[in-house]
């Protein structure tokens, strides 16, 4: 063969043969395209291994992450109820451990937890009724598991002084028991309104576990700032002269905290009011107050009762047992001090606030200051609530224990405000 040479113009054309080398050129230009439309020809139509192999390999990596992550999700939930679990025991919840040796029959009887017999409550929810019973009882059961050991339908033990040792140490409420409690006989209680202010007989309280055993015994001494000397003396002593004399600046008369509150006080509440005066001078204006008290180193309760006034058991670390927004009138002094950290106080005025009808009053008499900073913590605390200060007096007075050192001492009336 040879190649073509065209002359233009003439009509005639002259080829010349092609040369070995054009040739190969052609060849390899033709080969290779046939080989690459068989390629793309075998692209197209087969489905390779390899690719289905890929395929397989990432469904089955898919499947592993899948795997991977719901372990990881098990674990992270397991480690959740752990932590829940742990915690409950930190604080004592669920971790009575019953199996000790010398638990009292009667104490794993009362923590047994009943089912409802007819299931789950619709209205609450519950499916089984627990023991009340403080939590951190637990870290006391030794003593605990004494207090429950005693004759069925017998009398109890005279262990009243071991039942608030628990209250103390936070064991509170107590499981309760099934014997009877110690009775003394009560002759000589007097009338009402005469009872408030009639001397009460050594003979109608308990003094075991006490060491005084008569009330003259207990005047010569100094309990608490609320129960200084003579607390007890309510005929010529100073307990007849509170909340109708005043001694310092300080102290607030009853007729005009009432004149404050336009005839709207009627019910209140009394924390750590020594031997119930402050309840027994508002019974004279017909105003009902509950004291709060424990029988530290003397027969409170019993002494309370004896006035005709109402007493309540109970230590400041309880939550108070009243509803919302239901008293007048609140009155604390120093047993408001509750001591330990700054939230302690936080949470128990959170209570008191809590149990203050909006337009009621909080009293805060006497409060000893121990230094300048206590006094700036606490009137912080007070004015985070957005209390009126109706009366603010700070002052100072000297020491009761005739040191000759003065005190500081804060008194006022707040009204707890409307909130929306």
């Amino acid at each position: 063969m040879g190649s073509v040479s065209l002359k233009i113009g003439d009509g005639t054309a002259r080829f010349r043969r092609a040369t070995l080398w054009s040739s190969a050129v052609n060849i390899l230009m033709l080969v290779s395209v046939v080989t690459t439309n068989l390629f793309a020809l075998y692209a197209f139509t087969y489905s390779p291994k390899h690719t289905q192999t890929t395929i397989h390999l990432a469904h089955k990596n898919m499947s592993l992450i899948s795997d991977h992550v719901a372990l990881i999700m098990k674990e992270i939930d397991s480690s959740q109820k752990k932590l829940a679990q742990m915690e409950k025991e930190l604080l004592g919840y669920e971790s009575f451990d019953l199996s000790r040796p010398n638990i009292a029959a009667e104490l794993k009887l009362f923590l047994h937890r009943h089912q409802l017999p007819l299931g789950k409550d619709s209205r609450t929810g519950i499916t089984e009724m627990v023991a009340s019973v403080g939590h951190t009882c637990e870290k006391s059961v030794d003593l605990l598991s004494q207090y429950m050991s005693y004759k069925v339908s017998g009398p109890c033990p005279d262990d009243w002084s071991l039942a608030q040792k628990l209250i103390l140490r936070g064991c509170e409420p107590l499981p309760r028991r099934r014997c009877f409690a110690k009775s003394v006989t009560k002759v000589g209680l007097s009338p009402f309104p005469v009872s408030l202010w009639k001397p009460v007989s050594d003979n109608i309280v308990t003094w075991s576990g006490l060491g005084c055993k008569s009330f003259n015994c207990l005047n010569s001494k100094k309990l608490s700032r609320e129960c200084s000397l003579g607390c007890f003396k309510l005929v010529n002593g100073t307990e007849s002269q509170k909340f109708v004399q005043a001694k310092s600046k300080n102290d607030f008369v009853i007729d005009e905290v009432l004149a404050l509150g336009s005839g709207g006080i009627r019910i209140g509440f009394d924390i750590g009011g020594g031997s119930g005066s402050f309840a027994a001078r508002m019974a004279e204006k017909n105003v009902t107050v509950i004291t709060n008290t424990l029988n530290i180193d003397a027969p409170f309760s019993e002494f309370i009762a004896a006035r005709g006034l109402f007493p309540l058991y109970m230590s400041l670390d309880h939550r108070f047992p009243f509803y919302d927004n239901v008293f007048d009138l609140v009155h604390a002094g120093s047993g408001l001090d509750v001591g330990g950290k700054p939230e302690k106080l936080d949470f128990l005025m959170f209570d008191i606030d809590r149990i203050i009808r909006p337009g009621g009053f909080f009293w805060l008499d006497n409060f000893f200051c121990a230094n300048d900073e206590k006094k700036k913590a606490l009137t912080r605390l007070i004015e985070r609530f957005g209390y009126k200060k109706l009366k603010w007096v700070v002052g100072e007075k000297l020491d009761a224990s005739g040191s000759g050192k003065s005190e500081v001492y804060l008194s006022a009336i707040l009204q707890k405000p409307v909130r929306v």
